[in-house]
Order: C-alpha cells, then sequence, then structure tokens
C-alpha cells in the first residue's frame, strides 16, 4: 500500500505561481511512476504531468507543457508539481498518484491522493 498526501494548494492570481507537493509513504513508494491529475467541476479527471520512478523522463499534455513542471526527491518520497503562469482554466481539484508506469490516463495509476485544491481567479 502507498499513501498519498498533497499539500501547496491555494487561490493565486492569473500569471501567478504555485508549487504542489505529494508526500508518498509505505512500502517502496519511491519505486512507482508518479502523476498528476486535475478535475474542475462538471469535467472529468484530466491528465496534467507525469514522471518515471528515476526522475529522468517526464510527460505533459499540450495544456500545461513549458508552463508545469514535476519532479520528485525520491530521498524525501516527494513529488512535486510547479505551476507558472497559471491560467483561470487551471482551476480544478489536483491529485496525485502512483502507479507502475508514468501513463497519461487514470486507469494506469493505482493509488491516489485525496486531492488539493488550486483556484485562478482573473
Amino acid at each position: 500500500q502507498v499513501q498519498l498526501v498533497e499539500s501547496g494548494g491555494g487561490k493565486v492570481q492569473a500569471g501567478g505561481s504555485l508549487r504542489l507537493s505529494c508526500a508518498a509513504s509505505g512500502r517502496t513508494s519511491s519505486s512507482y511512476a508518479m502523476g498528476w491529475f486535475r478535475q474542475a467541476p462538471g469535467k472529468e479527471r484530466e491528465f496534467v504531468a507525469a514522471v518515471s520512478w528515476s526522475g529522468s523522463n517526464t510527460y505533459y499534455p499540450d495544456s500545461v507543457k513549458g508552463r508545469f513542471t514535476i519532479s520528485r526527491d525520491n530521498a524525501k518520497n516527494t513529488v512535486y508539481l510547479q505551476m507558472n503562469s497559471l491560467k483561470p482554466e487551471d482551476t480544478a481539484l489536483y491529485y496525485c498518484a502512483a502507479g507502475a508506469r508514468p501513463v497519461n490516463y487514470r486507469l494506469g495509476y493505482n493509488y491516489w491522493g485525496q486531492g488539493t485544491q488550486v483556484t485562478v481567479s482573473s
């Protein structure tokens, strides 16, 4: 079992930045690929970023590429999502997830956190 706890969400104006953290605990948590997803009210949960277990490979959809950066510190069992140039459409509940491979679909992840809210005002 892997437990995931997100933090770092909040309210920010458009153009601002936030850094989300996801603390992992449990057996061999550092050997999992990690992903971030988000879900806005009335919308499906969508892929935001993923990183391989080593941290050497990262993946993003076009909607956040160049603005968001995922990274991990396996010594601290923590994954980060640096979000820059935030837009109102980035407003959502952000979840981190752990799985076998850094894929861009929900079913590829076995463990999920409870989410942290990000609100971007115009």
